[in-house]
């Protein structure tokens, strides 16, 4: 399955969660639910999965987390914020890099309608 078929159903997952409990409430909330739908329809998915540092052949444990990682192909980064800004723009591109990984999806769950919080973030796609 590549990257962009693994998005469209965890956008489709997202959504439910949404509908089910409407924008409002604390990250944690949404990841937890959208991790137990994620595994539900069968996908692999690793919560606040560690992404390592390595700076100069230096394998650096710095306590980076990604919040979900599905079929070990797309990072998902939640947010519950009053709007997405660069600086999260920047963190999902980073944990991609760091991953080696080529699509992320940023989610802002705070949102009326929960496709105006959600950006794709490509890294070399």
């Amino acid at each position: 399955m590549t990257e962009n078929e693994i998005s469209n159903i965890v956008i489709g997952l997202a959504i439910d969660v949404h509908r089910g409990l409407g924008p409002g409430l604390l990250e944690n909330a949404y990841k937890e639910c959208l991790y137990f739908k994620i595994n539900q329809a069968g996908l692999f998915v690793e919560k606040e999965k560690a992404m390592p540092l390595i700076f100069e052949d230096v394998y650096l444990d710095c306590g980076y987390r990604v919040d979900l990682l599905v079929e070990k192909k797309l990072i998902i980064e939640l947010k519950s914020v009053d709007s997405l800004t660069d600086i999260h723009l920047a963190q999902t591109l980073t944990y991609l890099k760091l991953g080696k990984h080529k699509l992320g999806l940023l989610i802002n769950f705070n949102e009326i309608l929960l496709k105006n919080g959600i950006r794709r973030v490509v890294n070399n796609l």
